[in-house]
């Protein structure tokens, strides 16, 4: 890689390094060298994105430029924002315009990794769409000006973005709105860039007034990034980073309270921001616009801006004796032991913004009364370790205040007052917006004659206050009609206070809302004794509540949260609240803010139950450091994916997790919390779209054995949310599961219920017959041909053993899910054949049931293999393409074991079936007791060899005992080139088979047993084959036939076609 440094002391500015770029660089030098991946870092990181979004809209409108600088295409991409590679490809994709179905690989793949759980900043490039990239732009010359907005270099080869000596790529990194760094620190990352081009000159080493025309163009950037800055002067943005400049540099050494939290409301308080859209603006400029601590360069920045008359800022610490005595817009001054300075009154009566600190070891240094009447524009107040009157308060004259912000705050008493103070004076309260009282005990601020003044304060932020007994809750919220975030956080109680005032009741006074309906942040966190013990009553009027924080509220018992649909974020931190945060959105607090550790007593924790049944918009969820949690119900929730690892951890106990009606669940991450924790007994889940809660009810475990292991029980529509389900049920021992893929709403089946017996299934009673073709129903009637006991047949099998799969109507993703290739994944064919290297091997199937697949040509392709041989009922209805049950062809195992433990054998409406099963390579079914087969039009054989070279003479049924044919036509014998062998047999029903030729010789059978009755047409009878005595096989074996007295179907004059 090549080092390409501007024209020294020239390049100071977006269009020179446009134009030096442009020209003396590409143009001359570089596409002759065939360089064609450039890096471009800026000024040490800064203005890079302006420069390149310059010469993306400068190069199109060149008039008559140079030939090598004739692109066919300029393709500019900011990817800025996105945080995964397959965001930046879809950004691509979208600038070329790709056709619909390349873009539909992106929803494809998205919907795939999300039920692989796949977290959204991982999910890589998509192999096709790049394919199609690269089609789209190898014909043609480009230049290709790439944003990224990751940490490291991409090979944009893999995006589908070709390389050849005609193209052009210049790229650069932009993380944040304002970063910097060494470009020592760029160069070593990068592997795939030809050259480096960088700016000689230090951004701190521009004029503040070069440094502000660059950063102006990094604003407009900004603005045209953001839907919801359309039309906003750039200016804007440049002020609200100056702010947020004089936050970092007067707070970044400090230990207390993290003000710069706050920036989104200081930006509009102060005014910067203005308009209907203030709160999604300063939210989306505040993801940009972030320090980190010691950020390269800033200091030589700063140092510029404060030397300029023009920066609106004015920082002042102990050792800043000499500052410049004109009018500031901010200022932030923090002493040492030191008294604020007569002139700087002067200073502040110009501010809209001022954060004012004494740093002192002892007590507070006090501000007189009135020292901000001269404030006449101020919007901001901040005081951090002062002392004044709480009675007559130095800020009480300012009317255009805001917000108001009190850092361990102490009220001097000691501070004679003039004259009486009344009411009146208070009036400053009308205009706020936000309070924030950070360990400063000001409860009085709160009273009832001082909360009526707050008729548009929308934030109350109270933190470390000792809370007085006779502070009524239930009227603070009457009071605070417009408040719309709420935060108490480790708030106590005076005890003494208390204790002058008892309870009858002996409850602490709860946190109610009747009266309030804006509430959408509350934050109660370490604040046990202000809810009550009712927390759901507490928050039922709160209808727009959109964010609950309860973190290290351990004095709970139960967290019962139903019905709140508007509740979106959820946070239960038994480790206690985080630190700092006062996020205006919906986001809960960031991990780096959460504590690292539990505290000493964690494990006296109460909360056993949290249930946030149907809260519908509740898809951002954090549970950590419950210990004696026993139950998670999350049903009616619109959660997504649930993370064992970032959502819900340290739950060391946890038996019972509900997700009912949750219909956007993709997928369960489970980490390592079953390696480590085998707790679970019941997983309950119904992914079906419905708007009411369907699927299993909730078991009464007390009739259930005290230790059962795991029991999992689940509904969904699409099979890949089995994936979830496979660790688990793996990691269990002995574990059972109803798994039911399906959307249909009918599926209902209990988790427990009692076993059910072969009598139960084979029930024929009159309310379990099923007509066959019930679609013709009125013709039979027409034709006086009605249900008849031959037309009965069983109920499928109804109850459920340990390990139950269902596949129904509405199914998806079942093929791609039982796929060979993909077996070596947790997914349904593992879970069904618990061997992810033969998915056709069942060495656990006991009932298999089918009906309603009109597609499918075999229930069993070939290479399966009942290796185990557990199958005991196959129930089969409606198959309408099915050539087979059981596929024949050459196994590479040859397992005895095949259909020896088959006992039920029931088919139904197959007009296609040309055989049943084929057989193993044994010569019986030793357990075989019902054979029931009806309406299969194209039946010629019921069994049938593996292999047309394997042939047998006679297939063994030692207990065969019911024989029920109908509507067979074609059907020749029971056993292709073998005679069936069924000494036990009872009862043979036969109806319809006009092409029968054998029955089951009765060889082996005990002299008294009662011969088996037979209902057969007579002329069927008379055109039967018989072997004779030796081989048992003669008519007078059976018992006298009973022939239908009207055996022929009386049908219409006419076709009926349908």
């Amino acid at each position: 890689m090549r080092e390409v440094s501007l024209s020294r002391g020239q390049v100071t500015d977006v269009a020179s390094a446009r134009e030096e770029i442009i020209f003396n660089l590409i143009h001359r030098n570089l596409i002759n060298n065939n360089s064609n991946i450039i890096y471009f870092d800026g000024w040490s990181g800064f203005g890079t994105t302006a420069v390149l979004r310059s010469i993306a809209q400068v190069l199109p409108s060149m008039k008559s430029p140079p030939p090598k600088l004739c692109f066919s295409r300029t393709i500019y991409i900011d990817c800025s924002t996105c945080t995964s590679k397959r965001m930046m490809q879809r950004k691509i994709a979208e600038e070329l315009k790709l056709d619909p179905k390349a873009m539909g690989m992106f929803e494809e793949q998205d919907e795939e990794d999300d039920f692989n759980g796949l977290d959204h900043g991982t999910r890589d490039v998509i192999r096709s769409v790049a394919a199609v990239i690269d089609k789209t732009l190898r014909e043609s010359t480009f230049m290709m000006i790439f944003i990224n907005g990751g940490d490291d270099e991409l090979d944009l080869r893999r995006f589908g973005i070709p390389e050849y000596h005609d193209c052009v790529i210049i790229w650069t990194f932009s993380r944040r709105f304002m970063s910097m760094s060494h470009p020592d620190k760029i160069s070593k990352k990068l592997r795939y860039t030809d050259v480096f081009i960088y700016c000689p000159i230090d951004a701190n080493y521009l004029s503040s007034s070069q440094f502000v025309a660059l950063f102006h163009e990094e604003a407009a950037g900004i603005v045209a990034r953001y839907p919801c800055m359309r039309g906003m002067d750039p200016t804007t943005v440049v002020d609200c980073w100056l702010y947020g400049l004089l936050l970092y540099y007067s707070f970044r050494s400090t230990s207390g309270f993290a003000w710069p939290a706050h920036a989104p409301n200081y930006w509009i308080c102060d005014g910067i921001i203005q308009g209907d859209r203030v709160h999604e603006i300063s939210n989306a400029l505040h993801r940009q616009i972030s320090f980190e601590r010691d950020a390269y360069g800033l200091d030589g920045v700063f140092s510029n801006l404060k030397k300029d008359p023009k920066t609106p800022f004015l920082v002042v610490k102990d050792d800043d004796d000499i500052y410049k005595k004109r009018p500031y817009r901010w200022l932030s001054v923090t002493l040492r032991n030191k008294k604020v300075q007569d002139d700087m009154q002067t200073i502040l009566a110009g501010a809209s913004s001022i954060f004012l600190a004494f740093e002192t070891k002892g007590s507070p240094l006090g501000l007189p009364n009135g020292f901000f009447k001269q404030c006449s524009n101020l919007g901001v107040l901040i005081l951090s370790c002062c002392a004044f009157s709480f009675i007559s308060p130095p800020f009480v004259h300012c009317h255009t205040l805001i917000f108001l912000g009190l850092d361990k705050c102490t009220d001097d008493n000691t501070i004679e007052l003039q004259g009486r103070v009344c009411t009146t004076k208070w009036a400053f309260l009308k205009s706020l917006w936000v309070i924030d009282l950070y360990y400063t005990d000001w409860v009085e601020i709160l009273s009832e004659e001082k909360t009526e003044l707050m008729a548009n304060l929308m934030e109350l932020n109270i933190e470390g206050v000792r809370w007085l007994r006779r502070t009524s809750n239930h009227q603070l919220q009457k009071r605070l009609p417009n408040l719309r975030r709420l935060r108490i956080i480790r708030s106590t109680y005076d005890e003494a206070a208390t204790a002058e005032k008892t309870s009858s009741s002996g409850i602490d006074d709860p946190f109610l809302m009747e009266c309030n309906t804006s509430l959408e942040i509350l934050d109660l966190s370490s604040s046990n004794r202000l809810m009550g013990r009712n927390l759901a009553a507490s928050i039922s009027k709160a209808i727009h509540l959109q964010v609950l924080i309860l973190d290290g509220c351990d004095g709970l018992e139960d967290v019962m949260l139903s019905n709140n649909f508007s509740l979106r974020s959820f946070s239960l931190d038994g480790y206690g609240p985080a630190s700092s945060h006062r996020a205006s959105t919906v986001e809960l607090p960031p991990e780096m803010s959460r504590p690292k550790r539990p505290p000493a007593d964690a494990s006296t924790g109460k909360i056993s139950i949290v249930s946030l049944q149907r809260c519908g918009r509740l898809d951002n969820l954090f549970l950590r450091g419950l210990p004696n949690l026993v139950e998670l119900d999350l049903s009616g929730c619109a959660i997504k994916v649930l993370d064992f690892e970032t959502m819900v951890v340290d739950v060391p106990r946890l038996k019972r997790l509900f997700l009912l009606g949750c219909k956007r669940l993709r997928a369960i991450r489970w980490g390592s919390y079953y390696e480590q924790n085998r707790t679970l007994e019941l997983l309950c889940i119904d992914t079906r779209p419905t708007k009411k809660e369907l699927g299993c009810g909730r078991p009464s475990l007390g009739t259930l054995p005290t230790s059962f292991g795991l029991r999992v029980h689940a509904i969904t529509g699409d099979a890949r949310l089995v994936r979830s389900l496979c660790g688990p049920i793996r990691y269990a021992s002995g574990g059972v599961y109803f798994i039911s893929i399906t959307s249909s709403t009918a599926c209902s089946g209990a988790v427990v219920q009692p076993e059910a017996t072969s009598s139960n299934m084979m029930e024929t009673t009159d309310q379990h017959h099923h007509v066959a073709a019930g679609m013709y129903d009125d013709i039979f009637t027409e034709v006086g041909y009605g249900m008849t006991p031959m037309q009965a047949f069983p109920q499928p099998p109804t109850g459920q053993l340990n390990r139950h799969i269902e596949i129904g109507y509405g199914s998806h993703a079942v093929q791609s899910e039982v796929d060979v290739y993909y077996s070596a994944y947790d997914n349904l064919a593992r879970l069904m054949t618990e061997s992810p290297s033969a998915v056709h091997y069942w060495h656990s199937l006991c009932w298999c049931r089918v009906e309603r697949c009109p597609k499918l040509h075999a229930v069993f392709p070939p290479g399966t293999e009942d290796s185990l041989g557990k199958l005991e009922i196959i129930w089969a209805s409606d198959l309408l393409m099915a050539r087979c049950i059981w596929s024949q062809g050459r196994l590479k195992i040859l397992w005895a074991g095949r259909f020896k433990s088959l006992q039920h054998l029931h088919l139904r409406c197959c007009p296609s079936l040309q055989f049943a099963l084929a057989m193993g390579d044994r010569t019986s079914f030793p357990n075989l007791e019902t054979l029931h087969i009806i309406h299969c039009g194209d039946l010629r054989h019921i069994f049938v060899p593996w292999d047309e070279q394997n042939q047998h003479t006679s297939v063994q049924f030692p207990k065969l005992t019911t024989i029920h044919l109908h509507d067979l036509p074609a059907l020749q014998q029971i056993c292709k080139d073998a005679t069936a062998l069924a000494p036990a047999l009872e009862t043979i029903k036969i109806r319809a088979c006009w092409s029968l030729r054998r029955l089951p010789a009765l060889k082996g059978r005990e002299l008294d047993m009662k011969k088996p009755t037979v209902e057969i047409e007579k002329d069927v009878w008379d055109a039967l084959e018989w072997d004779g005595v030796e081989a048992g096989h003669r008519p007078s074996h059976y018992d006298v036939p009973v022939h239908s007295r009207y055996y022929k179907r009386r049908l219409l004059r006419r076709t009926v076609l349908r």
